[in-house]
């Protein structure tokens, strides 16, 4: 009885102090940018996804890896300590791929992964225009 005891007792403890640990949280601001009408030869554009540690731990991004060689993110390697907030700029390259695009972003972190979306039109240049 007294083993059982104890187990229920370790149980709870466990579970109460687990909970009591937290973890960090991401929140963006927004997790998609419409870049709209953009030149094919007007040089690349980028946004930088803005999000917070709303958690209480520190916030780990392990990587960032877009759908297509045409986009690239870029993230801070250093921890986001709770409250603080960092960003994710992602850069398109619409040199050479004229018409609609949306394109992905995953984010790996401590807690799991996320997702962004760029999208637009890349609207292209004449033949006589490109030179």
């Amino acid at each position: 009885m007294k083993k059982f005891l104890f187990t229920i007792v370790a149980t709870f403890l466990f579970a109460f102090t687990s909970l009591a640990a937290g973890k960090p949280e991401m929140e963006f601001k927004v997790t998609s940018h419409d870049f709209g009408y953009i030149d094919e030869y007007g040089g690349n554009v980028s946004y930088e996804f803005e999000f917070t540690n709303t958690g209480d731990k520190p916030l780990m991004i392990i990587s960032a890896r877009a759908n297509c060689g045409c986009t690239r993110p870029e993230f801070s390697k250093r921890p986001i300590v709770p409250g603080g907030k960092s960003t994710i700029k992602v850069t398109y390259v619409p040199k050479g791929r004229p018409g609609t695009f949306t394109k992905g972003v995953t984010v790996k972190t401590n807690i799991g992964v996320k997702h962004l979306v760029v999208k637009g039109v890349v609207v292209p240049k004449k033949q006589e225009e490109k030179q």
